[in-house]
């Protein structure tokens, strides 16, 4: 067998197809959104990699601390022989846990980009020639059918990406990943925890406004795959706390009335003065809402780890029996 194959289990057309239904969903609703995922081409990779460098987004810097701190602990704790990662991207963080899982023998990272799941997947096995690494092209936010690959299995979702997703979102989502476990595997979640608004504030508004060119960059990709003619300088970038559902907002908000034309959905879309499109939504946890969470999915929370300030927590749970 190759140390490395990749199953896609997406349509070439899947990803274009996706666009065009949130955008035409998105811009025609009372109250106008997109998904965070369009975010992520290229440039907006880039950029969210310079987000996680500065002094300002403690997220990603605070997971790699409980990641380097905790993984022997994780590792004893589920005996895993694979580890699956939803939303892998350049499996980075993930390193953290392939050292520290002895008895590893497969690893199954899971993205929507073929293209990058074909790099971090050869970095790895250049660094790790014993083990397999079978890919999958796939939304994880769709039906996922796994792999024949040994048990345990680690099903690891990192980065506080859960919060992107509405309460119903979750709570389908958390289900799904419960149909994929069997007696003996376990769910590794990542959520950034509640705190002071201004730290969670800047966290999304950096002053250097490299969050600012990030929520701008998805008019680029509406730009380019569909025609469209939006001016990134129409929009200001704004970030809002909302107390009562405990999450960050981030919006466009219009600078002046326009009118956007996206021909590739013979769609024409009117922004007032000061109206706003909400980009993205991301959630902030407490340790009593995560844990009803799972339950509710039929997850039993077994461990909590924090990083040493409580900002982030990595959440280990099993599934309970039916």
């Amino acid at each position: 067998m190759s140390p490395f194959a990749l199953t896609r289990t997406l349509p070439d057309d899947a990803t274009a197809a996706a666009l065009r239904a949130d955008v035409s969903a998105g811009l025609t609703a009372e109250s106008k959104w997109l998904p965070p995922k369009w975010f992520y081409d290229a440039r907006g990779s880039e950029l969210f990699e310079e987000i996680t460098q500065l002094p300002e987004y403690y997220p990603t810097r605070a997971e790699r601390e409980i990641l380097a701190a905790r993984a022997p602990a994780i590792a004893a704790a589920t005996g895993a022989r694979t580890l699956v990662e939803l939303g892998s991207g350049s499996s980075e963080k993930t390193r953290l846990l392939l050292d520290a899982l002895p008895d590893l023998a497969a690893y199954v990272p899971v993205d929507v980009s073929g293209s990058a799941l074909e790099s971090a997947g050869n970095a790895l096995l250049a660094e790790r020639p014993g083990l397999t690494v079978h890919a999958l092209v796939a939304d994880f936010q769709q039906v996922l059918a796994l792999p024949t690959t040994p048990g345990p299995r680690l099903v690891v979702f990192l980065g506080g990406t859960i919060g992107n997703l509405l309460p119903a979102e979750r709570a389908g989502f958390l289900a799904a990943v419960r149909a994929l476990l069997a007696p003996g595997d376990a769910l590794l979640l990542g959520t950034d925890l509640v705190k002071e608004e201004e730290t969670l504030l800047a966290a999304y508004d950096d002053a250097a406004g490299v969050t600012a060119e990030f929520n701008k960059n998805v008019l680029s990709v509406l730009n380019r795959e569909l025609g469209a003619d939006f001016d990134p300088a129409d929009f200001t970038h704004v970030a809002h706390w909302d107390r009562e559902r405990e999450w960050i907002e981030m919006r466009l908000r219009a600078t002046s009335a326009l009118t956007v034309k996206i021909p590739a959905l013979d769609l024409a879309v009117s922004f007032a003065a000061g109206e706003e499109l909400r980009t993205e939504v991301s959630a902030k946890f407490r340790r009593a809402g995560v844990a009803a969470e799972l339950s509710t999915a039929g997850l039993d929370l077994r461990h909590w780890w924090t990083d040493d300030a409580e900002r982030f927590a990595l959440s280990l749970a099993t599934p309970v029996a039916p």
